[in-house]
């Protein structure tokens, strides 16, 4: 499985058997906008776990070149279909097989709504199990006890977690949230963005390899292997 960084909290990740968008917010994202080219996205799903503009801007433009279905909580699902765009709504603890392997739909603690103020629905994260391997997305979220509950059902290949702090955990939480799922790899996103996030990448690696974590960091458009 091959994970690229978008920027900010969008992914790209190619399965065997499909490939998957994460929160595309490319097109107003100043560190990404001329390094990706949302033209070029064709992905077979596109999963959002809220519906904040940060995370969702470029979804219709995507969903509307690719024909992608949109995966997400019931009321962002139900959103996109009125729109005429093809979705799957989940919602807190359910999870679906897909023809590229299984999503479960997990809790996050923040807040959702999109900019027009339409009610996004209660904000989650995603375990995509694919090709073997098990991934946790964790979305925007603060660090939460109901992390501890997905080493009872999950073995993690890697932890996708928000680590810019100020609006999700900052991350001196995301290594006790490390703890809590069990999962000493971890792609860091959500950072750097704008001022609120900025984080010191060094200072944040460290953090994590005191613990004897391996926090990975990567530039706009470079990949991981799991």
């Amino acid at each position: 499985m091959k994970i690229v960084f978008l920027g900010h909290a969008s992914l790209f990740i190619q399965t065997k058997l499909a490939t998957i968008l994460v929160d595309p917010f490319i097109s107003g994202n100043e560190l990404a906008k001329d390094l990706i080219n949302i033209d070029e996205l064709k992905p077979d799903y596109i999963l959002v776990t809220h519906a904040h503009q940060d995370h969702v801007l470029d979804v219709e433009q995507i969903a509307r070149q690719s024909n992608a279905t949109i995966v997400s909580n019931y009321e962002i699902a139900g959103y996109y279909e009125k729109m005429g765009f093809k979705t799957h709504p989940m919602n807190h603890g359910g999870s679906w097989n897909f023809d590229f392997g299984k999503l479960k739909y997990v809790n996050a603690i923040h807040t959702s709504s999109f900019a027009d103020g339409t009610y996004g629905g209660e904000p989650g994260g995603f375990i995509l199990t694919a090709d073997e391997k098990n991934i946790y997305i964790a979305g925007d979220t603060a660090l939460t006890m109901d992390m501890k509950l997905i080493p009872y059902s999950y073995t993690l290949d890697l932890a996708v977690l928000p680590i810019g702090d100020n609006f999700t955990m900052g991350v001196d939480d995301a290594v006790i949230a490390s703890d809590f799922i069990d999962c000493d790899t971890v792609l860091g996103y959500h950072y750097d963005t704008f001022g609120y996030i900025k984080i010191d990448k060094e200072e944040a690696k460290k953090k994590f390899a005191f613990e004897d974590k391996k926090l990975h960091l990567l530039e706009i458009g470079k990949s991981i292997l799991i």
